[in-house]
């Protein structure tokens, strides 16, 4: 007779009452991507040198871990000839005139140092010779470095090309030479920061567990970084069935950065900014190399560039100051792109055929074949999914265009999008006041939190974006050496925590006690009237984001009635995540990811609602707020959560413009 499904044996690691373990350092890095890894280079070099104790955990394996983890084709963001000034007035234009100016430019005048310790440690970058490109391989071949002045390959004026499968190992190979085997953790989820008990709003520590054994982790530091990037998976994927698990930013992105933070208090700020790519259909595939080194155009079904065609719509933006640069900001092309999926002159096609072939005119049958080779590597140094898709559906770059699609909302503070937490600039005289936030000893740390001790860089960093997998390490560094600079001057610092750590451990294993609890109630584990699986939770959460949120069954549309109503859904279900049940310890991680991305977005449909215009169209609509109304809106727009009331209030913030705008010719 076949076993009951409740009989079924595990298949996960089994979860069993948890060994507790406490640990004390000085400077904690919780995450492991490329934000966490400069930042443990650089708390390292600093730590030692003042005796601060450094600890980096993260709840995958450094060398796979974040964004870069299946690898990158480009770093997009190394500036070279390029000012610091133009960095900024690039982003502002992209991002819709509305970030922190001071973050950016700080960001802009230190991240190339990032990208040439990147060569040093042995990443290969493609450099110009003789007016011939030369990839990766063959410029390490030739002994061409970029620190010592060769050229770079341009894919576009920021970018610069790289042989990058192996991106993130080489990145997070050197973090752990400088951190040593005694200074980092692998695979322990940290789900939780805690408050000092004498303090107020002072960060004192953290709590997490193993997702390899069954052991509960407290944490006691006298500061942290949490860099844990953005959130994935927060609205429903246009990835169906067995594919939907295929994303385009990485599914192990939780919104585990933002819930952490925002939940001891740290100020928010443009939440409601979302990131949608428009990505090669079901595969994800990036489409900046073919933009930018290929000069492909995206067209409609009729073969139209729809950007020319739809050019008209860009006027009302124009007029008010917006999209007049070389470059139209990314909301505004998916703006275009959705009039005509809309209006039925879809699918939209990359015409990669004829990009290839106009450049084939140009080269010999060599050259032509070594940049058929390009194309294909472009998708295997970092989306193999989307040459696996090409394969099976026999395409063929050269003969024919491929489809894209915007895709799903994406919550993040590196990439196209500014989303995030607010944080203090650098204490410097062009810096204004109002960027800068004042620890309980009246200094100012760069990148630190409104909360006391608590330093974000990457996606954690609101309001900043186009860091990009560089610029994320630069700004780790840059955290970093503030944090020790804070464990310095807080040296007699001696954190206490409020909960017990048999409390914080029944707290993290309440999902594996739910289940024991229930088990026995229905035959079937995954349905049960004492409780809901963490995969059960996910449907229902990304179904009413989809659906009342802005999501893809709506067009990206929303309103306050429509919000209204997903507050009250997400409301319900934040009451049923008591009662998130885990059968292994992969379950357990899933339940704590969801309950993340469960805070993450309803953060960013708060935002949503308190903005009362259409800022970013094209990534989202207020139906009832179509317009943009810089009168009103030309703001940031800020929250904070008081973890002792249990309530978030909603605020504006000015922007201030430091960099001017560009001289007219």
């Amino acid at each position: 007779m076949p076993q009951l499904p409740t009989k079924e044996a595990v298949k996960g690691l089994p979860l069993a009452e948890p060994e507790v373990a406490e640990i004390e350092t000085d400077a904690l890095i919780v995450g492991g991507g490329m934000g966490a890894c400069g930042a443990a280079v650089e708390a390292v070099r600093w730590g030692d040198k003042y005796g601060v104790k450094v600890l980096l955990v993260d709840k995958a394996a450094l060398e796979r871990s974040g964004a870069v983890a299946p690898g990158l084709s480009a770093i997009n963001t190394y500036l070279g000839e390029n000012e610091p000034d133009d960095y900024v007035r690039m982003i502002r234009t992209d991002l819709m005139h509305i970030v922190r100016e001071d973050l950016i430019y700080d960001l802009g005048r230190h991240v190339d140092n990032s990208v040439h310790l990147f060569e040093e440690w042995g990443l290969p970058i493609w450099v110009k010779k003789d007016g011939k490109n030369l990839d990766g391989a063959k410029a390490k071949e030739e002994g061409l470095r970029v620190r010592e002045g060769a050229q770079v390959v341009r894919s576009g004026r920021w970018q610069c090309m790289i042989n990058g499968e192996s991106y993130k190992v080489i990145v997070a190979e050197a973090a752990k030479n400088a951190l040593g085997e005694e200074r980092y953790m692998e695979r322990i989820f940290v789900v939780k920061l805690l408050l000092d008990a004498n303090e107020p709003n002072r960060v004192a520590g953290a709590v997490g567990f193993s997702v390899r054994e069954n052991k509960v982790y407290i944490f006691k530091a006298k500061g942290m970084i949490v860099a844990c990037g953005g959130a994935v998976n927060v609205y429903k994927p246009r990835s169906t069935g067995e594919g939907m698990g295929r994303a385009w930013y990485p599914v192990w992105n939780a919104g585990s950065t933002y819930t952490m933070c925002a939940q001891v208090g740290a100020e928010m700020t443009m939440m409601e900014n979302r990131f949608v790519p428009a990505r090669f259909k079901d595969g994800y595939g990036p489409v900046g190399a073919w933009f930018l080194l290929f000069k492909a155009k995206a067209t409609n079904s009729k073969g139209e560039d729809y950007t020319q065609t739809n050019a008209a719509m860009l006027k009302p933006y124009q007029e008010r100051g917006y999209a007049t640069g070389a470059v139209i900001p990314a909301c505004l092309r998916n703006h275009m792109m959705m009039r005509e999926m809309r209006e039925g002159r879809g699918p939209i096609y990359m015409d990669t055929a004829t990009a290839l072939q106009t450049t084939f005119k140009e080269l010999s049958k060599a050259e032509q074949k070594h940049l058929e080779a390009e194309a294909w590597e472009d998708f295997l140094d970092m989306a193999p999914g989307q040459a696996n898709l090409w394969a099976a559906m026999n395409i063929k770059p050269e003969e024919k265009g491929s489809e894209i699609m915007p895709t799903e909302p994406y919550l993040l503070g590196s990439h196209s999008g500014c989303c995030g937490i607010w944080t203090s600039g650098p204490d410097e005289d062009w810096v204004p006041e109002d960027y800068k936030i004042k620890a309980d000893n009246g200094k100012v740390y760069n990148r630190m939190t409104t909360v006391n001790g608590l330093f974000t860089c990457a996606d954690g960093v609101g309001a900043s974006g186009h860091k990009f997998s560089s610029g994320s390490h630069a700004e780790g560094r840059i955290a970093a050496k503030q944090l020790i600079r804070w464990c310095v001057d807080h040296k007699d610092y001696k954190p206490a925590l409020k909960q017990s750590a048999e409390e914080l451990k029944n707290e993290i294993y309440q999902p594996w006690y739910n289940f024991e609890a229930g088990k026995e109630e229905s035959t079937e584990p995954t349905v049960n009237p004492n409780y809901i699986t963490p995969r059960n939770f996910m449907m229902r959460l990304i179904k009413h984001t989809d659906e009342y949120g802005g999501g893809c069954a709506t067009y990206y549309m929303t309103s306050e009635a429509m919000l209204k109503t997903g507050f009250e859904l997400l409301d319900m279900l934040e009451e049923d995540a008591k009662k998130l049940a885990a059968r292994d310890l992969h379950e357990l991680l899933r339940c704590w990811e969801q309950f993340h991305r469960l805070w993450t977005v309803r953060l960013h449909m708060q935002h949503i609602e308190f903005r009362k215009e259409s800022r970013y169209p094209g990534f989202y609509y207020r139906s009832d707020y179509m317009g943009i109304d810089d009168a009103k809106w030309k703001c940031f727009v800020n929250s904070k959560y008081d973890p002792e009331k249990g309530e978030t209030t909603l605020f504006k913030r000015p922007y201030i413009q430091i960099i001017p705008d560009p001289m007219s010719p």
